[in-house]
């Protein structure tokens, strides 16, 4: 698009591109708005490229980071002013001309993506859920048998007698819990992350993990080895090993460390399993 106007008494004027695409944008309400950038997306103060960024739950922060100045603060800003006036679903990337066609025909994409996001809500306790029955509900999931129904409610006795954190967003697209390291995993343990079929499409599920890496710099979770979304899985990770038709994924520690010996030993021995009553998914798949 050529960012050219006419004025009425015929005069050729230069608009600037940025607040044309904008416009255009606010009228058409696509789905994603691609800005074409020689650098590629937007970089942090280490010049690392910013791989995505949610502006619900990390605007106020990028806005106060020293490195955050002149076109970087601008186009973060003026993202944030167009997303606020689109649908939830619209997003923005900045991506450099050479990556248009893996953009537009991958999965991968390039470049820094800029989303709306969802507000992510954090407790640790039962007591901070505002309807346990809507938790419950999100934690059968597709089991609807009195014996899995029953597992659950075990299940949150045991969060209700233990330490816990639970990430989740307002529409409870994806959940997930995590238990703190312990005596006998000094790793914390991903014990469940449910997500539903809008959770993966609206990326809610970026957002969750993004906020339990924050929390935790270690973590281990194991999934089932016939998941759909393992490359997901893998791409979160720093390293991982398949057993018994599951996946123990890891990060933050090495795979040889004393902190991961004893976890992945029990992963070995018992598979999906290791968790033990912790583990909300093993639990169903044996009762289903």
């Amino acid at each position: 698009m050529t960012s050219l106007a006419e004025s009425e008494d015929g005069r050729l004027l230069n608009v600037n591109a940025d607040v044309a695409a904008a416009e255009l944008a606010r009228a058409l309400e696509p789905l994603k708005v691609v800005y074409l950038s020689e650098k590629g997306g937007l970089f942090d103060g280490n010049g690392s490229k910013i791989s995505q960024i949610n502006l619900d739950e990390e605007y106020d922060d990028l806005m106060s980071q020293p490195w955050c100045r002149y076109g970087t603060r601008l186009k973060i800003k003026e993202s944030k002013e167009l997303l606020d006036t689109l649908p939830q679903s619209s997003s923005v990337t900045i991506i450099h001309p050479s990556d248009l066609l893996k953009e537009l025909f991958t999965n991968s994409g390039a470049g820094t993506l800029i989303r709306r996001g969802d507000k992510i809500q954090k407790v640790s306790s039962l007591a901070g859920f505002q309807d346990i029955d809507k938790i419950k509900e999100t934690l059968l999931g597709d089991y609807k048998d009195p014996n899995t129904k029953a597992t659950v409610d075990r299940f949150i006795e045991l969060l209700a007698e233990n330490p816990f954190t639970a990430y989740y967003d307002d529409g409870m697209s994806c959940l997930a819990i995590v238990l703190p390291p312990s005596a006998n995993r000094p790793i914390a343990t991903l014990a469940t992350l449910n997500i539903t079929k809008s959770g993966w499409l609206s990326n809610v599920v970026e957002n969750v993990f993004s906020a339990i890496r924050k929390d935790h710099p270690s973590l281990y979770w194991i999934v089932p080895e016939a998941d759909e979304n393992l490359t997901w899985f893998f791409e979160k990770s720093d390293g991982s090993f398949n057993s018994n038709g599951s996946v123990f994924f890891y990060y933050g520690c090495e795979f040889n460390s004393n902190a991961l010996v004893s976890i992945f030993q029990d992963f070995v021995s018992h598979g999906h399993a290791g968790i033990g009553n912790s583990n909300i998914g093993s639990q169903l798949g044996r009762v289903a």
